[in-house]
C-alpha cells in the first residue's frame, strides 16, 4: 500500500511538470510535509488512516502555536489541492480535506508602485554595460507584460517577436498565452539581445535562453528576484520591490488607464475573473480617496 508521503512526492512531481513556480513546489513540500509529520506522530502513514478529526486537531494545534490565520488558511488550501489530486488519481473517493473549514482571512488589496516610482526603478540600471542592459530589459518586460517571474526566466529567444511587440509565455498548468510589450520594453530588449546578451554569451556555447547570467547560462528566478529588489533599494522606494509587485503594478495601471477587466485577466493569465477583480477594487479604493480629497463638497457637512 502506498504511503501518504509517496503520494505527496508524486503530487509535487506533477506540479513541476505543470510548470508550477519553484517557490510553490517548495511551500507545498514544506507545509503538506508538516501535516504528514504530524500524522505519522499519531500513527497514521496511509491514506486510509486519515480522518477529519486528525486534520482538525492539527489545525487547532497550529492555532494554539499562534500561527497567523492566513498561514493556517494557506495550509488548508494546499491540503485541499493535494486531496483533489488524490481524487483525480483514484486514491480517494472524496476529498477529506474539503470537509475541513479554513479560518476566514480578510482579503488585503495588492500593493503597487506609482508611475513615478516605476520611472525611478527603470532608471537604475547602467545601460552602458551588458549587465545593465539586461537588468533594464528585465524591469521593462516585467512591468510592460505583467508576467510571473518564472515565466520570464523560462523565455527563449524564439518566444520574442519584437516586430509585433509580443511574447509567447508558458504559464501555470503549461498553458500558453501571448503578452504584449510597449515601445520602451521593445527598445530595451532589442538593445540587450543585440549588444548585452551577445557580450554575456561571448565565445561560450550557444543557448536559447533569453536572459543570461554572467556565465552565459539561463538566469534563475532567485537572481531575477535579487536584481529587482536591489533596483528598488537603489531607486529609494520605501517598500520591497519584487517581480510580483511589478505584476500587481501592471494590472493596477492597466485598469487605471481604462483597460477592460477581461483583457487584463487574459494578459495576466488568470483562469478566474474573480482573481483579477481584486485589482479593480484597488482602483475603486483610490478613486474614492481622490474624490474625497479633491471634490470641494465631498467632506462638508450637509447644509440646509
Amino acid at each position: 500500500m502506498d504511503t501518504i508521503r509517496a503520494w505527496l512526492d508524486r503530487y509535487l512531481e506533477a506540479l513541476e511538470r505543470d510548470n508550477a513556480s519553484p517557490y510553490t513546489v517548495k511551500n507545498y513540500r514544506t507545509d503538506i510535509g508538516q501535516f504528514l509529520d504530524y500524522s505519522a506522530e499519531h500513527g497514521v502513514n496511509a491514506l486510509s488512516g486519515l480522518q477529519r478529526d486528525l486534520v482538525r486537531d492539527y489545525l487547532e494545534e497550529l492555532a494554539e502555536a499562534e500561527y497567523a490565520r492566513a498561514s493556517i488558511a494557506r495550509r488548508v488550501f494546499e491540503l485541499r489541492a493535494f486531496g483533489d489530486y488524490l481524487v483525480r488519481h483514484n486514491a480517494w473517493e472524496q476529498n477529506l480535506f474539503r470537509r475541513v473549514y479554513a479560518p476566514r482571512v480578510p482579503r488585503r488589496l495588492p500593493r503597487y508602485l506609482t508611475i513615478e516610482e516605476v520611472q525611478q526603478l527603470l532608471s537604475v540600471p547602467d545601460t552602458a554595460t551588458p549587465q545593465g542592459q539586461r537588468d533594464r530589459a528585465i524591469l521593462e518586460t516585467l512591468y510592460a507584460a505583467g508576467m510571473r517571474v518564472a515565466e520570464l526566466t523560462a523565455l527563449d529567444l524564439r518566444d520574442v517577436d519584437l516586430g509585433s511587440g509580443e511574447m509567447r509565455v508558458i504559464g501555470k498548468g503549461n498553458k500558453e498565452r501571448l503578452v504584449l510589450l510597449g515601445r520602451p520594453a521593445v527598445a530595451a530588449l532589442r538593445t540587450y539581445i543585440d549588444v548585452g546578451r551577445a557580450a554575456q554569451l561571448g565565445e561560450r556555447s550557444s543557448t536559447n535562453a533569453l536572459f543570461l547570467n554572467r556565465f552565459g547560462q539561463r538566469l534563475s528566478v532567485r537572481s531575477v528576484d535579487e536584481i529587482v529588489r536591489q533596483a528598488g533599494v537603489v531607486a529609494g522606494i520605501d517598500q520591497t520591490v519584487t517581480p510580483h509587485l511589478l505584476r500587481h503594478t501592471f494590472a493596477t495601471h492597466m485598469l487605471d488607464g481604462g483597460a477592460d477587466l477581461r483583457v487584463v485577466q487574459e494578459l495576466l493569465g488568470h483562469e478566474n475573473l474573480a482573481t483579477t477583480q481584486i485589482y479593480a477594487n484597488v482602483t475603486q479604493k483610490r478613486a474614492r480617496e481622490v474624490y474625497l480629497r479633491a471634490h470641494p463638497r465631498a467632506t462638508e457637512a450637509d447644509t440646509p
